[in-house]
C-alpha cells in the first residue's frame, strides 16, 4: 500500500498525485499539515507524528509498505514510481 503525506495546496505534491494517477495507482492520503517552506501548520498531530518519524517534517512523504520504502522529496518519489509502477 502506499501512503502520501501531503498538502493539497503544495506543487510538489500535486507532482506528486499527478503521477500517481497517470500509473492508475492506488494509495491513502494523509494531510499532516500545511504546506510552508518553514513547515505550515499542523492540521492533524497523529499523521504528523508519522510523517516526522520519517526523521523530517518535509512533505510530500511516500510510504510504500509493501517494499518497507520511506522517502522524501518530490523528484525522487516520481523516479521511485517510474521504476516500480509505471
Amino acid at each position: 500500500m502506499l501512503e502520501l503525506y501531503q498538502s493539497e495546496g503544495c506543487p510538489y505534491c500535486a507532482k506528486v498525485r499527478e503521477k500517481l494517477s497517470e500509473y492508475g495507482v492506488s494509495y491513502v492520503v494523509h494531510n499532516p499539515r500545511l504546506p510552508g517552506d518553514e513547515g505550515g501548520d499542523v492540521t492533524n498531530d497523529l499523521t504528523h507524528e508519522e510523517l516526522t518519524a520519517g526523521g523530517e517534517d518535509q512533505i510530500p512523504y511516500l510510504v510504500d509498505t509493501d517494499r518497507g520504502v520511506a522517502m522524501y522529496e518530490s523528484g525522487d518519489i516520481v523516479d521511485y514510481l517510474e521504476e516500480h509502477y509505471a
